[in-house]
C-alpha cells in the first residue's frame, strides 16, 4: 500500500478530540497532506523508537481523547520494549500504527534487521501479541484498510494495527514545521482543552 493513502484514510476519518502523533516518514507525509490540525503531534526533530512511549504518556494523561500513533518499522525495532508498558498499562484510548515498508527510508532505504535477505520481515503482529496486546490486526489492502479503520479506533484500545506499505522512492527525512517551542505552546493549549 502507498504511505500517503494509508495516512489519508486517517486523515479522513481523524475526530477533533483525536491526537495524532507522526514520526520520520509519516510526519513527512502527514505534513504534505495539509495544514495540521491543533492535535497533530509531529515528532520532528525526534528521537527514533520514542513515538510510543510519548503517544502512552498522552494516552494516560487524556484518557477521554483517542492518541493515534503513526510509527515507523524501523523506528518500531529502536523500542520493542515499549509494548509491554503500553499493554501493562492497557490505556483504551491508545492506538498504535505501525507503517512496515521494511527499510530505513529516511536514512536510504537499507533493509532493517527485520527484513531477511529474502524480503521477508519480521511479524510485528505475532509480537504485539507476544507482549500483551489482544487488539491486533494487519492489513495490505488499502481498501480493507479504508473500510475498518474508523471502527479500530473506535474500539476500546489499546490496539495494534499493522499496515504493510511501500517505501517512497528517494524520500527525503522530514523537516520541521515550524518553531519547536511554538509548535509546543499551540499543542499544549489544544491538549489542555480537550473534554472542556
Amino acid at each position: 500500500m502507498p504511505l500517503v493513502e494509508t495516512l489519508d484514510v486517517l486523515r479522513n476519518i481523524r475526530r477533533d478530540d483525536e491526537i495524532v502523533l507522526t514520526v520520520m516518514g509519516t510526519a513527512r507525509e502527514w505534513m504534505a497532506l495539509g495544514d495540521p490540525h491543533p492535535l497533530d503531534w509531529i515528532y520532528v526533530p525526534s528521537s527514533m523508537g520514542q513515538a510510543p512511549s510519548l503517544g502512552l504518556g498522552m494516552a494516560l494523561a487524556r484518557p477521554q481523547a483517542g492518541v493515534i500513533v503513526c510509527n515507523g518499522d524501523g523506528c518500531m525495532l529502536m523500542n520493542l520494549g515499549s509494548l509491554v508498558t503500553i499493554t501493562q498499562q492497557a490505556p483504551k484510548n491508545y492506538c498504535l500504527i505501525i507503517f512496515d515498508n521494511g527499510v530505513y527510508e529516511v536514512t536510504g532505504a537499507q533493509p532493517t534487521p527485520a527484513t531477511g535477505p529474502d524480503g521477508d520481515r519480521v511479524d510485528y503482529p505475532a509480537i504485539a501479541r507476544g507482549c500483551g496486546f489482544t487488539r491486533v490486526h494487519a492489513f495490505d489492502d488499502l481498501e480493507a484498510w479504508r473500510a475498518a479503520a474508523r471502527e479500530l479506533l473506535d474500539d476500546d484500545g489499546p490496539t495494534f494495527i499493522h499496515l504493510s506499505i511501500e517505501p517512497v522512492p528517494d524520500a527525503v527525512g522530514p523537516r520541521s514545521p515550524g518553531p519547536a517551542p511554538d509548535r509546543s505552546r499551540a499543542f499544549a493549549e489544544a491538549f489542555e482543552s480537550i473534554g472542556s
